[in-house]
């Protein structure tokens, strides 16, 4: 039995997080999250959704709504987001190494669009902390692990970095996301482009089926990419990943354009705008891959799904999965419920 009336967020909960700023909130939510993936705790936080199931990558999902890659970058609650309902979700970015990240402040609201601006440059504690809390987990959802490159390691390098977390992560995730796209990290985006994503996504090919026959498992690669790319990049980045066979594409990242949120509070702030804001561009990424793909590679949609409409767009539009969070944020765990019914 569900203890606490998720559809009475906005009106009770939402004002408490607001008072503080977003990142203090964020480690509010988290520290939560964690006491509440403790059982017994967790089945008074259960929310009970519809069965949507679908196939996408071989696995089976038992509805195709996620929680992007963020808010949970450690692995740290992932049993509490889990019984919110999700049909998947997605943990890091991880990185080799621990590190802190960017300077505070890093995370800033848009309220008045429902929209969030961060540059918190992969903050975690590394995958090895990570890969303990995927031992733990018990919840059965399918699980995906986001891998980075720590800022330290120079970009002619970062293939080292993505392959030391692959390695390590392989055996506990149900797919692996491969993120190239985060504005926040300095020259993280060069990877997509045409040789350093084929030098990248390549090798990484190579090592998933060394992987494979290691742990008689096949763990699906996904990459992650920009809603500030050319057409022209669009189509190489397609070009590549059907050329190396890539299992998915997810559409996509935060962006750093900031024409939807001009004039508006923290509009000037430099960082990755995700949210309602984003719902726009990372559609029309989404419908241009889509045109590309012709169907080839399932795609994972992102970026401003806040209620039905937007979760059928990404669909519409040629995605499989769908994912989440700052909707999250601003709405509350009965976003998912919502969704997921309606679906």
């Amino acid at each position: 039995m569900q203890f606490i009336p998720y559809s009475l967020y906005p009106t009770f909960i939402r004002p408490f997080l607001f008072l503080a700023d977003a990142e203090t909130a964020h480690g509010i939510i988290m520290t939560g999250a964690k006491l509440c993936s403790k059982r017994p705790l967790l089945k008074l936080f259960k929310q009970e959704v519809a069965y949507r199931p679908v196939t996408v990558m071989g696995l089976n999902f038992k509805n195709p709504i996620g929680l992007a890659a963020g808010l949970d970058k450690n692995g740290e609650a992932i049993d509490f987001f889990g019984a919110l309902g999700f049909g998947h979700i997605e943990v890091g970015t991880v990185t080799p190494k621990p590190q802190d990240g960017n300077p505070k402040p890093r995370m800033f609201r848009i309220k008045s669009a429902q929209g969030i601006i961060n540059r918190m440059g992969f903050n975690n504690k590394g995958v090895d902390y990570l890969v303990n809390n995927l031992k733990k987990r018990k919840y059965q959802g399918i699980l995906g692990v986001s891998i980075g490159k720590n800022e330290t390691t120079p970009i002619e390098n970062a293939l080292d970095d993505y392959l030391i977390c692959m390695r390590k992560v392989y055996e506990y995730a149900d797919y692996i996301a491969v993120n190239i796209s985060c504005p926040n990290t300095p020259d993280l985006t060069k990877l997509q482009a045409k040789e350093p994503l084929l030098k990248l996504i390549k090798p990484l090919k190579e090592e998933q089926a060394k992987l494979q026959e290691k742990f008689s498992k096949y763990v699906p690669l996904v990459v992650k990419i920009s809603p500030d790319l050319s057409d022209d990049m669009l189509n190489t980045i397609c070009e590549i990943c059907l050329e190396v066979k890539v299992d998915g594409i997810t559409c996509t990242n935060t962006t750093t354009q900031r024409e939807p949120i001009h004039g508006l509070e923290h509009a000037s702030e430099w960082g990755g705008l995700s949210g309602e804001p984003l719902r726009a561009l990372s559609n029309l990424t989404l419908q241009k891959v889509n045109d590309n793909l012709k169907g080839a590679i399932p795609i994972i949609g992102v970026g401003g799904v806040s209620n039905i409409i937007s979760a059928k767009e990404k669909l519409n539009n040629g995605a499989s999965l769908v994912q989440l969070y700052s909707s999250l944020v601003y709405r509350g765990p009965n976003v998912v419920k919502s969704i997921v019914d309606n679906l």
